[in-house]
Formats: structure tokens, sequence, C-alpha cells
């Protein structure tokens, strides 16, 4: 297990009847989240201080309400810094969680004092991107929505990296992935986030238990003779940590060497003292394991 525990503007605070109480900053949230099955409150009154809350419809999708929010706001992580946006189907354009892998290989390429090259599949707002470039590295940043891209852009500026080695493509990922195999680009670290479900910017339809294997294959061919990491996150119920672990290591792994390790990710919640699962992780990387 992974804990994002480093947080200082972002706060779990409570969780329970299916969502969770967050601090983001400045600004309080009731977001729902499934995972929370249990009833029983850490601290009723905290639920008291929310500035918005997000419900879903039962026609699907849902809304914001009770929302005295602005339109952005910044929060910052170590010397990172993210413009958060309420969005559609309860995001903020952050997954906090995360932190835990960003200090992971943000470690490696600091620890590597060579250049690095990271390729980073599903790129969403950019906070890997933005952790990869502020550790040094040179960053490829992949996404198939236009205007998650453009905000990747915006976090990177607000983090000082607005001159930093990144190049950000609108594409699909695993059609880009084949076509950097064509070409004999290679990468010493690989990032993907891919999405349980999703459409391509053609409109292709996108099931991660369908297409994990061949997006993990055709990805690892492209670490470089010399490879520090990959990672891959998962958010799909039906991938446990276990079976993305068999994909590392059979991809990966078994032609490389490493080590690789897979495991949840977790956030702290204050109010309890217990751990909410966000999600899993699976990591490998060129050395034995610590």
């Amino acid at each position: 297990m992974w804990i994002a525990s480093e947080w200082k503007e972002y706060e779990l605070l409570d969780a329970a009847h299916g969502e969770r109480l967050e601090r983001w900053g400045r600004y309080v949230l009731v977001r729902p989240d499934p995972q929370v099955i249990w009833s029983r409150e850490g601290n009723p009154a905290l639920w008291k201080r929310a500035d918005a809350r997000y419900t879903r419809s039962r026609s699907g999708g849902g809304a914001w309400n009770e929302n005295s929010l602005p339109a952005t706001w910044n929060i910052r992580y170590g010397e990172l810094t993210f413009c958060l946006r309420p969005m559609g189907f309860k995001h903020t354009g952050l997954f906090p969680e995360q932190a835990a892998n960003w200090d992971w290989f943000s470690g490696l390429i600091r620890g590597a004092q060579r250049p690095v090259r990271v390729l980073n599949l599903f790129a969403y707002t950019g906070g890997a991107t933005v952790a990869a470039a502020k550790a040094g590295a040179s960053v490829v940043h992949v996404d198939a929505a236009k205007g998650m891209v453009q905000q990747a852009k915006e976090n990177a500026a607000l983090s000082g990296l607005s001159q930093a080695p990144v190049r950000y493509i609108v594409d699909d990922c695993l059609k880009f992935v084949q076509r950097e195999a064509r070409r004999g680009n290679r990468y010493e670290g690989i990032i993907m986030d891919p999405p349980s479900y999703g459409r391509g910017p053609g409109g292709e339809v996108w099931k991660l238990e369908e297409q994990a294997e061949e997006l993990v294959r055709s990805a690892a061919e492209l670490l470089s003779d010399e490879p520090l990491f990959f990672l891959i996150n998962s958010y799909t119920t039906g991938l446990s940590p276990l079976t993305m672990q068999y994909l590392m290591q059979q991809y990966v792994g078994a032609r490389l060497g490493g080590t690789v390790q897979s495991g949840e990710l977790a956030l702290p919640v204050s109010s309890t003292g217990g751990l909410l699962p966000c999600g899993a992780s699976s990591r490998w990387y060129a050395g034995s394991m610590t």
C-alpha cells in the first residue's frame, strides 16, 4: 500500500454515507465515492463546513449543489502548483492520492544523475508531467482530450515550468505508442493512467480490461537500454493490483529484470485515522527491492 500522506493543502477530513469530505486549500467539498460503504461519520460537525456538494443524478451524471466555489483556484504540493476546477462527473482536475507516485518516480529521476526521458500516457491535467519535469526529466505528455492538455500546460506554468522540455500531444495513446515504436523513440520512464472507459479523439471506444495487455506490451517496447521505471495506475475495479503486476512482470520484469511491486493507493482520513482506498498501481523499477 502507498499512502499519500505528505499533503499540506489537501486533506481528507472524513468519509461516510458513500461520500468523502475533503479540504482543497481554502475550500471544503463533498464528493461521492463508491468505496465508502460505511455510514458512521468520524466527526459529524465537519460536514457542515462544505462549500459545495456533488450530487449524482438518477438519469446519469450529476451536478455541484450548494456551490460557493470560485471557477478556479490553486493548490500546492511541495514545489508544485495546480489549478483546480469543479468539473462534471465530480472531478476537480487532480487526484491527490497520486502524490505517492509523484514522490516515488521523482526520487528515481533525481537519483539517476543523467538525462531522463519520460512518456506520460493518458496524462490528464499533468500532475505526473509536472512532477517529472520538476525532478529534471524531459517529458512527452499525451492525452486524447484537448482541454485537459491545455490545463496541463497551465499547471506547468504555475509550477515555473513553462519553458521546461515538455511536449504536449493530443492523440489516442495506444496509436501514439505504436507510432513511437516505429519511429524508434525510447524513454527511461513510462507513466500511464488509463481510464476504465472512454473515447478517443475520433470516437474510438476504450475499455481498459480489453486493451490493458496490448497497451502494456506495446509501451514496454519503448523503454530504453537504460530504463528507470514503468508505472501503470488503475481505477478499474475488475483489474486487481495482482492482475496488473502479472502483466508488468510478463512484459517488463521478465525481459529487464528489476523489481515489480503492486498495491493500493490510499489517503489518510484525518477524523478517524483510517485509510481510504483510491485505486491501485503497479510499479517496475530497475533495481532490487529495498
